[in-house]
C-alpha cells in the first residue's frame, strides 16, 4: 500500500525562537516570586508565549473539537460497547449531557462535534458538522482500515474545520467504540513497541477482553507486515475520527495555535502528525496522562510531559477541558502578575 498523498506539511515553522524565549524567561523569573517557585506553569507560560510569539500570551475563543467515527475492528469483540454507542454519544454531546458538553460550557469553550464517518445518519443542526467520509472504516483483518483517498479527505476535512472556527487554541476530542485499537495500533507500528504494552481497557474491558483485543490487534499488524510510513500507516489501522484529526493537528499548527492534546486517542493522532512535521509538538500541550495502558508509552514516545494525572481515561476532550484553567492560569500570571520592581518587593540576596 503506499500513499501519494500531498498532505506531507512542508511549511510548519519551527518557533525555536532563542530571543523571545529569553525575554519570557526574564519575564517570568522577575515576577514577584521564588525562582521557579510556580513550577510547570512557568514553562506552560512561556511556551504559550512561543506559541503566539508574543510577551503577553492571550487566549481568545477556545475551540474544542469532538471528531467521530465508527471501526471496522469491533465486529471482532475489542469493545465492551456496541458501535451504536458511538452516534447516542454524538447526540448526547450535542444535547449538552456529555462530560466533555458539561466542561465546555464550565469553561466557556466552543464545541463543535465533527461526524467524520459513524455509521448513522444525524440531523443537520448547530454545533455538528457532517464530514462523513464513510459509514465507519473497512476491518483491517481483510482489508486496510481506509484506502489512501478515503485518509487524505479526512486529513482535508481536518484542515477545513479548522480553518473555520475562530480563535487561538484548539482543544482535541474524540469519540469512536473501538477506537483505543486503533491508537494501540498506530502506537505499535510507529514506535516499534509490543502491542501488549499498548493496549488497554478501552471502554472497560477485563483481563480476558484485554487478552483477546491483544491477540486480535496482533493478528492485524501481522496482516499488513511492510506498512510503515507515517500516512500509510494511518490509512492502514484507522480511523476516520483520528486521520481527521491528524489534518486539524497540522493545520493548527500551520497557523500557531495552541494544541490542547486529550488523552490516548488524540495522543495518537499527535503522534502520526509529529511523524509528518515533528515541529508540531511545539504547539502541543499535553493536558494529561490517561489510565489506558498505552498512553504513559505514547507520551515518552512523543517526549512529552503530562499537566495533570488523575486516572482519566473517557476521551472526548475531557481531559483537556479540565486542563484548559491551567493554561488561563499561566496567561494570568504572565500579564497582570507584578514584578519585583513594579510591588517594590526586594529580591533575594542571591
Amino acid at each position: 500500500m503506499e500513499n501519494n498523498s500531498n498532505q506531507t506539511p512542508n511549511n510548519i515553522t519551527d518557533l525555536n525562537n532563542p530571543t523571545l524565549r529569553e525575554r519570557l524567561e526574564h519575564k517570568i523569573n522577575n515576577k514577584t516570586k521564588p525562582p521557579g517557585s510556580l513550577g510547570r506553569i512557568e514553562e506552560l507560560a512561556v511556551q504559550l508565549g512561543l506559541i503566539l510569539q508574543t510577551e503577553t500570551p492571550r487566549l481568545t475563543s477556545p475551540q474544542m473539537i469532538v471528531c467521530a467515527a465508527d471501526h471496522g475492528i469491533v465486529a471482532h469483540g475489542v469493545s465492551a460497547f456496541p458501535s451504536d454507542v458511538t452516534w447516542q454519544m454524538v447526540e448526547n454531546f450535542l444535547s449538552g449531557g456529555a462530560a466533555v458538553s458539561v466542561l465546555a460550557r464550565q469553561h466557556g469553550i466552543g464545541l463543535t462535534v465533527v461526524d467524520c464517518g459513524v455509521k448513522h445518519d444525524f440531523v443537520p443542526r448547530e454545533g455538528l458538522l457532517l464530514r462523513k467520509v464513510a459509514y465507519g472504516t473497512a476491518d483491517p483483518l481483510r482489508a486496510p482500515a481506509m484506502s489512501a483517498e478515503q485518509c487524505d479527505q479526512a486529513l482535508e476535512n481536518g484542515r477545513d474545520v479548522l480553518r473555520s472556527l475562530p480563535g487561538n487554541a484548539v482543544l482535541l476530542g474524540e469519540m469512536g467504540i473501538g477506537n483505543t485499537s486503533s491508537a494501540s495500533l498506530l502506537l505499535a507500528r510507529l514506535t516499534g513497541l509490543d502491542i501488549a504494552i499498548c493496549t488497554g481497557a478501552g471502554t472497560g474491558l477485563d483481563a480476558t477482553g484485554i487478552d483477546k483485543k491483544t491477540d486480535v490487534l496482533r493478528r492485524v499488524l501481522a496482516h499488513h507486515p511492510e506498512v510503515s510510513a507515517p500516512l500509510d500507516v494511518l490509512a492502514c489501522f484507522g480511523g476516520f475520527e483520528i486521520a481527521t484529526l491528524v489534518g486539524i493537528v497540522l493545520q493548527a499548527a500551520l497557523e500557531n495555535r495552541v494544541i490542547v492534546v486529550d488523552g490516548f486517542i488524540a495522543s495518537s493522532a499527535v503522534l502520526v502528525a509529529s511523524r509528518l512535521a515533528p515541529v508540531v509538538l511545539q504547539r502541543c500541550v499535553f493536558a494529561h496522562r490517561s489510565g489506558e495502558r498505552g498512553h504513559q508509552h505514547m507520551l515518552q514516545a512523543l517526549q512529552a510531559h503530562a499537566l495533570l494525572d488523575l486516572g482519566l481515561r473517557l476521551g472526548e476532550g475531557s481531559g483537556a477541558a479540565m486542563a484548559w484553567p491551567l493554561l488561563q492560569s499561566a496567561c494570568a500570571i504572565m500579564a497582570e502578575m507584578a514584578s519585583f520592581e513594579d510591588a517594590g518587593v526586594s529580591r533575594s540576596e542571591d
